[in-house]
Parts: structure tokens; C-alpha cells; sequence
């Protein structure tokens, strides 16, 4: 369906090879830094999210 209505507007395959060309390096670029990346740092981000830190205490009740 996307394909037809990407082919039925002007020029749409050169949208396809830009979008393309745009995002191919991006998804190369995280995949290389996710695999460079520090190891203690990316655990460290993961935890964060499921830490108390202590700045937002929500009170069910009150």
C-alpha cells in the first residue's frame, strides 16, 4: 500500500534512495557505538530509570 502510493507521487523514489542514504548511516553509527560503548556506562544508564533518587516521592493516598 505505501509502495503504491509512494510510487504514484512525483519523484518518489528519489524520497526512497534519500531517506535511504540518511538513515542507513545513522542505524551503522549506533550499532558501531553500541558495540564500542563502555560497558559500565551503558549498565549504569540501565539501571537508572529504576532508581530512587529520592527528587519525586509519590505519596498513593495523600
Amino acid at each position: 500500500m505505501i509502495s503504491d502510493m509512494l510510487a504514484t507521487i512525483p519523484g518518489g523514489t528519489t524520497f526512497q534512495i534519500i531517506a535511504f542514504l540518511i538513515f542507513f548511516p545513522v542505524f551503522i553509527g549506533v550499532v558501531i557505538w553500541a558495540f564500542r560503548a563502555n560497558k559500565d556506562y551503558l549498565s549504569k544508564m540501565s539501571r537508572l530509570p529504576l532508581e530512587n533518587d529520592g527528587l519525586v516521592e509519590s505519596k498513593i493516598g495523600e
